[in-house]
């Protein structure tokens, strides 16, 4: 005798969201290779002048014909971003951890963060560059101190946000502050410390490369002040590009770890 179970249709739902994933990811394709051709278009039909807006083409062509040129300077500016990136990261968690640990620290400490939040990180460039010169040390201590402030407040609330209960029944058990810490409140805080580095990363990126644009020889961002000064936008909007394409890089692969390691916040 069949069950009610066994009268009901199959059950699609995985195949339906690959092809629905498929979907999107032929959608967003389709779109952005419309915005390309009608871009096209309509600077071919508006007779728009090069060294305003270029062909989609012409920029295309010119990422190809720059990439080995381009190459050096993209290393220079990802060195940057990950020495600045550790630094800051790594900084960041332990601070938030000592704050949420001892309120006394967090109140000696907050306005500084503040004033470090508030603050654009590229104002401190030119004192960085008196004090360390016109090479890399000056643009990782920018990019760290950009990315620490935003890690710890992001952090700093995963770890508030943790279950009493769980902290709790961890003690009643005889589990150390330390054993809370790495079994309890930082697994639960892994989704917001996740949160703050994917946008410590943004931040990061957006400071090595204005950093790189106020004072550095080298780097994606020196290679747009000196495209803009001849007015080869093509180049210029290759740049663009090549630092567009590390941003979404660094938003999918924290989207990605953040969907193995912390789904269950779903």
């Amino acid at each position: 005798m069949s069950t009610k179970d066994e009268k009901q249709p199959i059950n699609w739902s995985a195949l339906t969201s690959v092809s629905f994933a498929g979907l999107q990811v032929a959608v967003i394709a389709g779109v952005a290779v419309a915005v390309v051709v009608v871009s096209e278009l309509v600077v071919r039909a508006w007779d728009i002048p090069s060294y305003v807006f270029p062909l989609p083409s012409e920029i295309a062509s010119a990422l190809y014909r720059s990439f080995p040129l381009l190459w050096p300077h993209l290393l220079v500016t990802l060195q940057e971003l990950g020495l600045g990136y550790a630094i800051g990261a790594v900084a960041g968690i332990l601070l938030a951890a000592l704050i949420t640990q001892f309120p006394f620290v967090e109140k000696i400490v907050t306005p500084y963060i503040l004033i470090l939040v508030t603050t654009p990180m590229l104002a401190l460039v030119p004192l960085l560059i008196l004090k360390f010169g016109f090479g890399q040390t000056p643009r990782v201590i920018a990019v760290a101190l950009a990315v620490g402030p935003m890690v710890m407040i992001n952090a700093a609330t995963g770890f508030r946000r943790t279950d009493l209960a769980k902290i709790a029944l961890a003690r009643s058990y005889g589990a150390s502050t330390l054993q809370i810490f790495y079994k309890v409140r930082f697994p639960l805080a892994l989704p917001m410390i996740i949160v703050g580095l994917m946008v410590g990363g943004i931040f990061g990126l957006l400071t090595a490369i204005g950093a790189e644009m106020v004072g550095g020889g080298s780097g994606l961002g020196n290679r747009l002040v000196y495209y803009s000064s001849l007015a080869r936008m093509s180049s210029f909007f290759a740049v663009i590009i090549l630092i567009a394409a590390i941003g979404v890089g660094l938003y999918v692969a924290f989207y990605l770890i953040g969907k193995k390691w912390a789904n269950w916040e779903s």
